[in-house]
């Protein structure tokens, strides 16, 4: 009986943090690019009371006996599929239409891409985070920074074209005390003012200087990750890089199996709420009914020490 009591705290503690991760996703419904969590259980220990045999010439062979402690969290799963469209009304807004990552972090960090070394890169990129929300706009320094102020890294733009062999800082141009174009890199200056900035469809952010001229800015990266349910939830929309992610590298938006971009809006939560009320009402459930297993066998307990009177 006791046994049962056991199993009974067990199951309450496994459907306990499971309604927290239901909870923590319904809090969460109108959070842009949050992925929902999924709790799976498993069977605790058991006792074996008897163990297998094999037959003989006279008897046959026996199976084992074993009897469980409940349940406990077996897995907490973090559901990558994509939130729908948001529109908004920044030019400088986007979401990634697929897999992938933008990619975020610190300044100050230059990461070469070498085709021969992907683990290499991988293991430069821990350096960085990752996130699904792209509200991006332009600091006093010319830095891309995302709504947290941390800077937003991609492939620059130098002599006309985009730099792929290496991702870094995007920035905008420097010019000098007269308006002219500091080289690349150069920031003795100020930043170029740019009017009527967006970000394209392919990730190029694109604005116009005070003469009306075009200006390319760069491109935004996008992290391919082969396991994206090895990275490490952080506070806000971040992401971490651990182990069992598989080589995370960063690439042009829908090159690598990674998503396109779309401007204009910032992606929703994949929360379904219709869903989530359904498994907490299960939970419920299943929390009440292990509560039963504490009170019928604290039934049976009394009658025992009642035996005697």
């Amino acid at each position: 009986m006791v046994k049962s009591m056991f199993s009974g705290i067990a199951g309450l503690r496994a459907h306990q943090q499971k309604m927290d991760v239901i909870g923590n996703n319904i809090a969460n419904v109108n959070t842009y690019g949050y992925k929902s969590g999924r709790v799976t259980f498993k069977e605790s220990i058991y006792q074996t009371t008897s163990s297998s045999s094999d037959g003989n010439d006279v008897f046959g062979g026996s199976n084992p006996s074993q009897v469980g402690y409940g349940s406990e969290v077996g897995t907490i799963d973090l559901m990558f599929a994509s939130g729908a469209y948001a529109p908004t009304d920044s030019a400088m807004d986007c979401m990634i239409d697929g897999q992938g990552f933008f990619i975020v972090g610190n300044k100050g960090i230059d990461i070469e891409l070498k085709d021969d070394d992907p683990e290499g890169v991988s293991e430069e990129m821990t350096k960085l985070m990752l996130s699904r929300v792209g509200n991006f706009t332009f600091d006093g320094e010319g830095y891309l920074c995302d709504g947290n102020g941390n800077i937003v890294y991609g492939f620059a733009y130098k002599d006309g074209a985009i730099e792929e062999g290496r991702i870094q800082p995007i920035r905008t141009p420097y010019v000098d005390k007269d308006g002219n174009l500091l080289t690349a890199g150069d920031a003795n200056g100020t930043p170029l003012k740019l009017n009527s900035l967006s970000i394209s469809k392919t990730g190029e952010i694109i604005g116009s200087d005070p003469d009306g001229k075009s200006v390319t800015v760069g491109m935004l990266a996008v992290a391919n990750v082969p396991n994206p349910n090895a990275l490490e939830k952080t506070q806000g929309p971040y992401y971490e890089i651990r182990e069992n992610t598989g080589y995370v590298l960063p690439y042009k938006p829908g090159e690598g199996t990674t998503g396109a971009i779309l401007n204009y809006g910032l992606e929703m939560s994949n929360v379904d709420l219709a869903k989530e009320f359904s498994e907490m009402i299960t939970t419920q459930r299943g929390f009440q009914a292990n509560t039963r297993i504490i009170t019928v066998t604290d039934e049976m307990l009394e009658e025992l020490v009642n035996i005697k009177r």
